[in-house]
């Protein structure tokens, strides 16, 4: 949010004394990143719309803001005068703490408007709701049911989008999840990410990210539930172009093997409850277990969003000291500051 609303116009905030830094921590950058970006104004709806460069750039200002603010006490008001409105058409713990903490951290006010608020498309047009926002508030984050909700708004407000989750994508969890890998592992680049579960809108997002970062994407999903084709075809475009692997499987052993994180996420999605049955059936054998790493690597970790249930992930990883999830969790409010 504050790379959207302010554009970095403290330049020296964000400056030499920024990178260096980054640079006491561990947390690895490459040379053709340190150059300028110009995020002023942009929303946010998928990852497919920011270069390498770019999403570096937000991973390294969420990592500065969670040192300057969680370890070093500072106190930040970038955002003091500011409002952010908070479409949920979609209940979630982690999208809404994750917001309103980390906009009020930054002097920012908050506005929580759920579906009993706000009627997108019903009482009210898309239309007339991005106009009346855009004179009320700063900036939208919106959860929705459709992405088609999120492109219509982007249409007509003449302030930023952010997409807090779509049937397509989601883009700001995928932030979070780097900024964790990027802390344990002190650098991305190299890194190999297995995917075992649904061709999900989590799935979708690590697919228009992890090549531009130098990860390597290995993907299985039980057949009928494979991600989008045409989100596939450009996943294979960006690994060519960055030179990375991309495998797409039915088999969780192939996809886990030579692994560095494994990841999952619930197998039924807000909405697909009467498919419930069947879905836990069609994704027998697609539990992560400590058996499932066995075939990572020694260093390997787990990520999961959240939240889970036991049939995605037995407890023994979950609750292990290889599970980064509570860390993942954690860091959707510093790197939700960026956005």
């Amino acid at each position: 949010m504050t790379t959207k609303i302010l554009a970095m116009k403290n330049s020296v905030f964000y400056g030499l004394k920024t990178l260096q830094s980054i640079h006491a921590r561990n947390f690895s950058i490459g040379a053709q990143a340190l150059g300028p970006v110009n995020l002023k104004g942009r929303s946010f709806l998928t990852l497919k719309d920011f270069s390498s460069d770019e999403i570096k750039h937000l991973l390294w200002v969420s990592s500065d803001l969670k040192h300057r603010i969680k370890h070093e006490k500072q106190y930040l008001p970038l955002l003091q005068g500011k409002s952010i409105a908070m479409i949920f058409e979609k209940r979630s713990t982690r999208t809404r703490m994750s917001t309103e903490t980390g906009f009020s951290l930054l002097g920012g006010h908050p506005c929580f408007l759920t579906s009993q608020d706000i009627h997108l498309g019903v009482n009210e047009s898309s239309t007339d709701t991005a106009r009346v926002l855009s004179g009320l508030s700063d900036i939208v984050l919106a959860r929705v049911n459709s992405h088609t909700t999120l492109e219509e708004l982007v249409k007509d407000a003449s302030i930023p989008i952010i997409n807090g989750l779509s049937d397509l994508y989601h883009p700001i969890q995928i932030l979070a999840d780097f900024l964790t890998l990027q802390e344990h592992y002190g650098s991305l680049s190299g890194l190999t990410i297995s995917w075992i579960g649904d061709g999900n809108n989590v799935l979708h997002s690590f697919m228009m990210t992890a090549a531009k970062l130098g990860v390597h994407l290995r993907v299985a999903t039980p057949k009928g539930y494979d991600p989008d084709s045409s989100i596939i075809q450009e996943a294979q475009r960006l690994s060519k172009q960055h030179g990375t692997q991309f495998l797409l499987t039915s088999d969780p052993v192939e996809a886990a093997r030579g692994s560095n994180v494994l990841v999952t996420d619930t197998w039924v999605s807000m909405g697909q409850e009467e498919e419930k049955k069947q879905r836990i059936k069609d994704f027998l054998g697609y539990q992560i277990t400590m058996q499932t790493g066995s075939v990572a690597k020694p260093d390997w970790t787990f990520l999961h969003c959240l939240p889970r249930k036991q049939e995605e992930v037995d407890d023994q990883v979950f609750y292990s000291p290889r599970s980064l999830v509570f860390p993942e969790a954690e860091n959707r409010k510093w790197t939700i500051m960026v956005n």
